[in-house]
């Protein structure tokens, strides 16, 4: 692509994941008091980023387009060996991205705050990541803004390597680290919350209706 036509950011959602402790339903496109969970996602970047790609398995590719009719115009980065996990799935969406930089989100994320996204943006501008960490010292990798082209290469290097963890790529890149008290200045702890269990959805049903 020439870099006249490139984008500025990329929003990637990622998808590809089986649910385990959801039973056989894929989260990706179970309801959520009323909207597709993806769906509330890829709503929730849509006015953030220029560009939308999510991450899936192939067969996943009809249900996630019927989810998200009517919404934002999505690509889809379909991953070539299913069940490599989410670094794998980071490596392909990354690559289908064309913004410089990509805000990867995971799509059980339906809290996922856009100012806080926004905000990442910012302070990834000149580095290849910007990553936030919790006290606790857990990085939140999965909603975190990358520099997709160097971001893409350290996930491959580190897949050669027969790593698993998503951090692994960070330590071959320049990143910084958006600690707990930076976050807690511009958002809530809500945004990083994941729906894994049908418990979890209906409870984050109840917060959404009220």
């Amino acid at each position: 692509m020439h870099p006249e036509t490139r984008t500025e950011r990329t929003g990637l959602v990622l998808a590809g994941g089986h649910s385990t402790r959801f039973g056989d339903q894929d989260k990706a496109v179970a309801d959520l008091a009323g909207t597709p969970m993806i769906r509330r996602v890829v709503d929730r970047l849509e006015p953030i980023v220029d560009e939308i790609v999510v991450n899936c398995r192939d067969e996943q590719v009809s249900p996630i387009d019927a989810a998200l009719e009517g919404g934002p115009d999505v690509s889809f980065a379909i991953d070539p060996v299913p069940d490599r996990g989410p670094m794998a799935g980071i490596m392909t969406g990354l690559r289908e991205a064309t913004g410089e930089y990509a805000v990867v989100v995971a799509c059980d994320m339906p809290f996922v705050d856009p100012d806080f996204v926004d905000y990442l943006f910012d302070r990834a501008a000149g580095h290849d990541a910007a990553v936030p960490r919790l006290d606790d010292q857990w990085f939140q990798t999965t909603q975190a803004v990358y520099r997709a082209a160097p971001m893409a290469a350290a996930c491959e290097r580190a897949l050669e390597r027969d790593e698993r963890k998503i951090i692994e790529p960070l330590f071959d890149l320049d990143y910084i680290v958006v600690d707990e008290d930076e976050i807690r200045e511009r958002a809530t702890l809500e945004t990083f919350e994941n729906v894994n269990t049908h418990d979890e959805l209906e409870a984050a049903a109840r917060r959404l209706e009220d």
